[in-house]
């Protein structure tokens, strides 16, 4: 009884104690707009994206993700970004977010209306940089100076 308490301790301990992986997308439209999303938790402005789910790898998260929060669909995976795991980077949870440019076409819509207010494509020199959620403004930017950022 006493080893399956300690096995059943060590699980909870990595389930509970460990960050979980999400993914931010860098939604590029074939006329170099950038694709944002409104965020309802907070109202401001960021990039899509959201948690791996179990049984999930990165690509189809990409993917789900992209499609449920701005109906686009992703045409070409471009370049990482950047790995960003500062534990304050979401104020929710500690999480590590994997970030990566992506070619995507489609009709922007929003299928998931329990988290999006508003999806909206931006010209590079409209964006609200200095006002974006969680450490978006920070991922923005890398992708515009054309860093891969590992932090």
């Amino acid at each position: 009884m006493k080893r399956l308490w300690h096995f059943t301790q060590a699980v909870l301990g990595i389930m509970f104690r460990h960050p979980v992986l999400g993914i931010s997308i860098i939604p590029l439209l074939d006329n170099g707009q950038i694709v944002l999303i409104r965020r309802r938790d907070n109202g401001k402005w960021g990039l899509p994206g959201g948690m791996v789910d179990w049984g999930e790898d990165i690509p189809n998260t990409l993917k789900r993700e992209l499609t449920e929060e701005t109906g686009l669909e992703v045409t070409e995976v471009g370049r990482l970004i950047g790995i960003y795991s500062a534990p304050d980077r979401d104020p929710r949870i500690h999480s590590i977010c994997v970030v990566v440019a992506a070619q995507v076409q489609g009709e922007m819509k929003i299928y998931d209306t329990a988290e999006i207010l508003e999806v909206k494509a931006f010209d590079r020199d409209s964006l609200p940089l200095g006002q974006l959620s969680h450490d978006h403004d920070r991922q923005l930017q890398d992708f515009l100076n054309g860093v891969t950022t590992v932090a």
